[in-house]
């Protein structure tokens, strides 16, 4: 193969000898969507069913986890009885053959085998997933092995189409992906919930005046877990105008529900020389483009979530794609609560949190579409947050989408030295610990904004999932982490 790279000379490689003749695996997915017979196809996975007739042949469903679909595998009386008799739900197989239309009507093309070979045998006295059917709860005890159910696979697959399209989204609009540090120093959101990462024996740590001595510690002062990348995003923002980055970030906050995580991703975007409006505009075409990338290429496995999990799910999406989003201030949408007489179990007064039933009622009962709510409090927002002229409210905004809630929190930066030097004493923390974040409005600052969206409340978001906890491959939550 030969590749002209722009503006580099041509490079050619050539594969190892081995690669070219070698018979290579040929995908399930490739096989069903091709549509047509061919001869001499390798197929290799893992078996979901087999099922044996009284004429000696047995019809074997293999699954390798490139689609949804299984491929129906007919074995003859050439193969060994001993082979045959392996092939039970688990166990590991290649089968070489002919791919051949199918005259049963479940499918339309099948695998006559001429090869089985059995690579790993499953013993169906213990096999966990003898059933078609288990509860999320069971398979979260047997993690290493929900992968192979339809349901983890179709989560994963479009797990894996999201990542790919949030990375096309912002390459194709000239950002860098930028590698945030995942220890750290700084609390981004002085909430005090972060892990801490240390090498003391914590039975015996070295103490100074009465307290631990994170001097002698590996970094030489206190580190944890980040819980975002946000402010050294700004760092290179404010220097390469527009980065982002995407990454796990980590939450020490015991909260064992439906919708937290102590380990997730974020997707966190930083733009020079964007104001707010420009933040909300970007927020939006970010979510209308991946719910319309994932319904045109995840087509059968939202099908799957749609008839299995949630049958609203492709209606919910697609008109949120089209919808344009509604924008209100923060106090127009305490007035429209209000209005609501009262019948929240959160009470409703200008500076309070706005939870998820306030979000929900917003987005479901008066707008009827996702609701971009700005301009909070400041009470109740970050130290970073840019003050508006009025010194009551920020520049703060929250995406909110019917059924869920809050997706996107963002804001335009308070770019100004000293008012964010203010922000930070006004919140208790210390500015020496942000030492670096304060010169970065010394020396050549710039207006910038920048939003976070949770990445596996999206994909929850996406599928129908109820849990989180069943969205990414191994979660970590409160007393939780054995896989």
């Amino acid at each position: 193969m030969e590749l002209t790279p722009a503006g580099v000379g041509q490079v050619t490689y050539i594969l190892p000898e081995r690669c070219v003749q070698k018979k290579k695996r040929d995908k399930i997915k490739a096989l069903l969507a091709g549509g047509i017979e061919k001869p001499d196809v390798l197929v290799q996975g893992w078996v979901r069913t087999r099922r044996d007739s009284k004429g000696g042949f047995s019809f074997i469903e293999i699954n390798d986890g490139s689609c949804l679909a299984n491929i129906q595998v007919i074995v003859d009386r050439k193969i060994p009885a001993e082979t045959v008799r392996q092939l039970t739900a688990g166990c590991c197989v290649s089968a070489r053959g002919n791919l051949t239309r199918s005259p049963g009507k479940e499918q339309a093309l099948e695998v006559q085998a001429a090869e089985v070979t059995v690579h790993g045998t499953a013993d169906p006295e213990h096999y966990p997933l003898q059933k078609k059917r288990h509860s999320f709860e069971f398979l979260r005890e047997i993690a290493h092995l929900r992968p192979r159910t339809n349901t983890m696979g179709a989560v994963m697959r479009v797990r894996n189409r999201l990542a790919y399209s949030i990375h096309r989204f912002f390459n194709d609009r000239g950002f860098v992906y930028l590698n945030t540090p995942i220890i750290t120093t700084s609390d981004c959101e002085g909430a005090g919930e972060m892990f801490q990462v240390t090498t003391l024996d914590l039975s015996s740590a070295p103490k100074a005046n009465g307290e631990i001595d994170y001097a002698q510690d590996f970094f030489g002062q206190k580190a944890g877990l980040t819980v975002s990348g946000q402010l050294e995003g700004e760092v290179y923002a404010l220097a390469l105008s527009d980065i982002y980055t995407f990454g796990p970030t980590f939450r020490a906050e015991n909260s064992n529900t439906s919708r937290h995580l102590a380990e997730f991703w974020m997707v966190e975007p930083e733009m020079a020389f964007y104001d707010l409006d420009d933040n909300m505009d970007l927020a939006e075409e970010f979510v209308k483009y991946l719910l319309a990338d994932v319904l045109e290429h995840c087509a059968e496995d939202m099908e799957f979530f749609n008839s299995r999990i949630d049958n609203t799910v492709l209606s919910n999406l697609t008109h949120i794609a089209r919808e344009k989003f509604e924008r209100i201030t923060y106090t127009d949408a305490i007035h429209q609560l209000r209005k609501a007489n009262g019948n929240f179990v959160f009470p409703v007064e200008w500076g309070c949190n706005l939870q998820s039933e306030h979000e929900r009622y917003l987005t479901e009962t008066v707008y009827k579409r996702p609701v971009i709510v700005y301009n909070y409090p400041e009470e109740i927002k970050s130290f970073y947050m840019k003050l508006n002229e009025d010194h009551e409210t920020v520049r703060a905004m929250d995406v909110l989408l019917p059924r869920l809630g809050e997706i996107i929190g963002g804001s335009q930066r308070e770019e100004n030295h000293d008012v964010l030097l203010q922000r930070i004493q006004a919140k208790g923390l210390k500015p020496e610990d942000y030492w670096w974040y304060l010169d970065l409005r010394r020396f050549g600052s710039a207006p910038h904004s920048g939003f976070g969206l949770g990445f596996e409340r999206f994909v929850q978001f996406v599928t129908g999932m109820e849990n989180i906890r069943d969205v990414i491959p191994f979660p970590r939550t409160p007393k939780s982490a054995k896989f």
